[in-house]
């Protein structure tokens, strides 16, 4: 009789790095989401790829390669396998042996993959495995040249007239037919197409959330947003500004001609074996339009509360105030916070076949199964505004409702008489902190014994930068001006210790890796109704807020300062208080505007 293989989840309780009721979560979150035991327990922060990568190699018998160990690739392997396979499967060759090729994977049940290799190289292939992060990381490192490449070919390509007018109607050839053409095809694009998928290929897997194109007068500037903060790029060539702006057009269905007016368009494509969403905004400029591609990642709204960044007692009363029947739950903060990732988040948790879910967005960014979703479209006539879908929303016999941004009083009032009928009510509001919401709506014009009677809770966050955890090093000698205003004393570095970023290869020499949020969750009682109805300061029911166990920004990102996750000065820009410091704008302290 075959001897039973261990599971990945066995085999790292086995190795003692997780324990048993980690192993049972993992386990239970894994049945519920279909997600493999591995990828849970990297979700929830119990194991990293590499150790889920060795464990998975253990249990079918395969060869295991760490990318942290110096010299484990040969670079002068790589063209043993073209480009556009190693980036759409995330591999790497190792070696050839007679008519074998020795490929390192992350997915070894993806038997696609090997049959592509067979049919593609005409040799046998020899698998061993490694962690897809690593692997892309590597990849990254080796290949991320191929921008500046195109385009140093762009500009000394003596013909470039004629080549970019071949390359605009190669791009219309394209838009006739399916735009996945370009990935597959690569060996027969134009110049223009191919630094354009470049150009999208490298930002979304060095992480970006948007990609920048802003047109200069001599130049026009590239730039990545990751992890909240731009960081430039290679520099596009003047000449071929026109094209690349073109052919962005082209692919995201916008008018070609039309240079006048701003448009917003969106791409579909698969970018290294991902299908990926990019929402694109073509704004006039005065040196030619200006263009940002915001990358909307299928996962990146699914990354679990636990994910989020929230303390245990916060993450406890969260899942309290979600479960509850009805009322309104605010998430307040500025454009950029992931005020909509903590409401999907939640959504997520709540979708069960037995609730009816809808949302009004403007405009939908995540599509989610068993979740109707509504957009708002101002073009139609009439309007399909906030409150037309609302009404209608109300007709379709919800649970929970989810309504994009309360923008004024009409839609405020909607979102409260949803509330008090019985259904619970999701939004965000744009305020500073979370008893500012109160008095924002009481503004807006509700009144005030609907606004006391109907808001459950309301949370406000905002995103700090997380360390490197391979590079951060200690910080003897923390900054005092810096201390104070995150309001921490040397009292409280007794048996802490904090950390300051270097940066390295893992981070882009950025020393942070990674965002979290930083919440003050403002539960309603009886004294804080109270003070709603008769219409209190916004410093009254934060005093009352916090004699009730508010813990507000500053208080959570100091939590996060002291457990090493974050740094000093992260925390002092999110705090909004004076002298807040940029870090990477100086190589000292210089006090914000």
């Amino acid at each position: 009789m075959a001897r039973r293989r261990d599971k990945v989840g066995e085999i790292l309780n086995k190795w003692g790095l997780i324990d048993e009721q980690k192993l049972e979560e993992g386990l239970r979150i894994s049945a519920g989401s279909r997600k493999k035991i591995g990828e849970v327990l990297v979700d929830l922060g119990y194991a990293n790829e590499n150790d889920v990568a060795k464990a998975v190699a253990s249990q079918l018998g395969m060869a295991f390669v760490d990318l942290d160990q110096p010299g484990v690739i040969d670079k002068t392997q790589i063209p043993l396998i073209p480009e556009d396979i190693i980036r759409k499967y995330t591999i790497l060759p190792l070696g050839k042996e007679g008519n074998t090729i020795k490929v390192l994977v992350h997915d070894p049940m993806n038997l696609a993959l090997v049959d592509d290799l067979r049919f593609r190289l005409g040799t046998d292939i020899e698998m061993a495995l490694g962690s897809k992060a690593k692997i892309k990381e590597f990849i990254e490192s080796v290949l991320s040249s191929e921008i500046q490449k195109s385009i140093d070919q762009l500009t000394v390509d003596m013909s470039i007239d004629r080549t970019l007018d071949t390359s605009m109607d190669m791009s219309i050839d394209v838009e006739g037919g399916d735009p996945q053409a370009d990935e597959d095809d690569e060996g027969n694009q134009g110049p223009i197409i191919k630094l354009v998928n470049q150009i999208i290929g490298e930002a979304v897997t060095s992480r970006a959330s948007d990609i920048h194109i802003e047109p200069f007068e001599d130049r026009v500037r590239l730039r990545y947003r990751i992890d909240g903060v731009c960081h430039e790029r290679n520099k596009i060539p003047k000449r071929v500004q026109g094209s690349v702006i073109a052919r962005l057009k082209i692919l995201s269905g916008v008018k070609i001609e039309e240079k006048r007016v701003p448009q917003d368009g969106r791409i579909k494509m698969k970018v290294a074996g991902e299908v990926i969403d990019f929402r694109v905004s073509f704004c006039p400029a005065y040196h030619g339009e200006s263009v940002v591609l915001r990358i909307l990642r299928p996962d990146a709204a699914k990354i679990g509360l636990r994910n989020l960044g929230m303390q245990e007692d916060t993450l406890d009363a969260f899942h309290e105030i979600i479960n509850r029947p009805n009322g309104i739950f605010l998430v307040t903060g500025p454009t950029g916070s992931g005020k909509t990732t903590t409401l999907y988040s939640a959504l997520q948790e709540l979708n069960r076949p037995d609730r009816k879910i809808i949302t009004a967005e403007d405009p939908i960014e995540y599509n989610f199964k068993g979740i109707n979703q509504c957009q708002v479209n101002m073009n139609m006539d009439p309007p399909l505004s906030f409150p037309v879908i609302l009404k209608s929303m109300l007709r379709q016999a919800p649970n929970i409702i989810l309504v994009g941004e309360i923008r004024d009083l009409e839609v405020g009032e909607v979102a409260v008489q949803a509330a008090l009928t019985g259904h619970m009510v999701f939004s965000t509001l744009h305020t500073n902190d979370a008893p500012s919401a109160i008095t924002r709506l009481l503004d807006m014009g509700l009144k005030p014994f609907l606004v006391a009677s109907s808001i459950q809770a309301i949370l406000a966050q905002r995103l700090v930068r997380i360390l490197c955890d391979h590079c951060k090093v200690p910080e003897e000698n923390p900054d005092a001006r810096l201390m104070a205003l995150c309001g921490m004393s040397s009292s409280d570095l007794e048996g802490k210790t904090i950390y300051k970023p270097v940066g390295c290869k893992r981070c882009s020499n950025t020393g942070y890796r990674g965002r979290r949020g930083v919440y003050e969750l403002m539960k309603m009682n009886a004294e804080m109704r109270d003070m709603a109805f008769n219409r209190a300061t916004v410093g009254d029911i934060r005093k009352a807020a916090q004699a009730a166990g508010m813990r507000n920004l500053l208080g959570d990102g100091k939590l996060k300062i002291l457990e090493g996750k974050t740094t000093l000065t992260e925390v002092a820009k999110i705090a909004q208080v004076e002298g807040v410091v940029d870090e990477e704008s100086t190589d000292g302290i210089d006090e914000a505007a």
